[in-house]
C-alpha cells in the first residue's frame, strides 16, 4: 500500500480540503492460544483495511485501537481489555475527531468489540456523522483461534504463526459454549483458550477468507459513500 493511502505518512495540509474516507483497524490484546499472536484481531483487521484501501483512492488508513473489550479472555496471562464501556467512549471521541473526512469506518477484528461498536455508531449517527462498523461474518467459521483464525494468519503473516504449538481446543459449536462463556469466560471451557481446530488450517483458506472480507467490506463501504 502506498504512503498516500497512510494517514500518518500524511501531513495535515494533505489532508486538509479532501473527501478522503479513514478506515480505523479495531483489534485487541488477548491470547489466541499457544500459536497465534496476543493482537491476532489487529493484525487481520489491518490487514483487511490495507487490502481495501487499495481499492478506492478516496480511502485512508488510520492508527489501529490495538486493546478493546476482552473480558471473556481474563485468566490468560498477556490479555488486555478496556472493557465495553471505554472502548464506546474511545470509538465516539476519535470519530468526533475525524471532521476533516467525509466519515468513518471501523473495521472490527474482535466480536467482543460489537457492543460498543453499536452503541458508538447509534450516538455517531444521532449525531449526523457518517459512520460504518463493519465485523467480520464467516459462515461455518470457528469461535476462536481455531481453524478460520489460524487461516487468515497463515495467510497474511505466516511467520507469526507457531506451527510447532497448534493443538485442538474446544471443538463443540458456539451456542452450545456460549452461556459458559459469558458466565466463566473462555478459559471455563478451554484450557488453552482455543475455540476450534486449528490443526486444519490452511494458508490456501486463509486467502478465500481474506478475499471474501475484503470484497463485503468494500460492498459496504461502496453502499454507504456511493450515494
Amino acid at each position: 500500500m502506498t504512503s498516500d493511502h497512510i494517514l500518518g505518512d500524511l501531513t495535515w495540509t494533505d489532508v486538509r480540503d479532501t473527501t478522503r474516507i479513514v478506515l480505523i483497524p479495531v483489534g485487541s490484546l488477548e491470547q489466541h492460544g499457544p500459536h497465534l499472536p496476543l493482537d491476532t484481531d489487529t493484525r487481520i483487521a489491518t490487514s483487511l483495511a490495507e487490502h481495501v484501501c487499495e481499492l478506492r483512492e478516496d480511502l485512508v488508513l488510520g492508527p489501529a485501537l490495538t486493546v478493546g473489550a476482552s473480558g471473556e479472555h481474563a485468566g490468560f496471562e498477556g490479555t488486555l481489555s478496556i472493557g465495553t464501556d471505554a472502548l464506546t467512549t474511545v470509538l465516539v471521541e476519535l470519530a468526533r475527531s475525524a471532521d476533516a473526512f467525509r466519515g468513518v469506518v471501523f473495521v472490527n477484528g474482535h466480536g467482543g468489540n460489537r457492543d460498543a461498536l453499536l452503541a458508538a455508531r447509534a450516538i455517531l449517527h444521532h449525531e449526523g456523522r457518517i459512520v460504518v462498523a463493519w465485523s467480520p461474518s464467516i459462515p461455518g467459521g470457528d469461535a476462536h483461534a481455531g481453524h478460520t483464525e489460524t487461516s487468515i494468519l497463515l495467510a497474511i503473516d505466516p511467520d507469526c504463526v507457531r506451527v510447532e504449538a497448534i493443538e485442538v481446543g474446544a471443538t463443540a459449536p458456539l451456542n452450545e459454549l456460549l452461556e459458559d462463556l459469558q458466565a466463566g469466560g473462555v478459559k471455563s471451557r478451554s484450557a488453552n483458550g482455543v475455540l476450534g481446530d486449528p490443526t486444519t488450517a490452511t494458508a490456501e483458506h486463509g486467502n478465500e477468507i481474506v478475499i471474501t472480507l475484503v470484497a463485503d467490506l468494500a460492498r459496504t463501504i461502496d453502499k454507504v459513500f456511493t450515494q
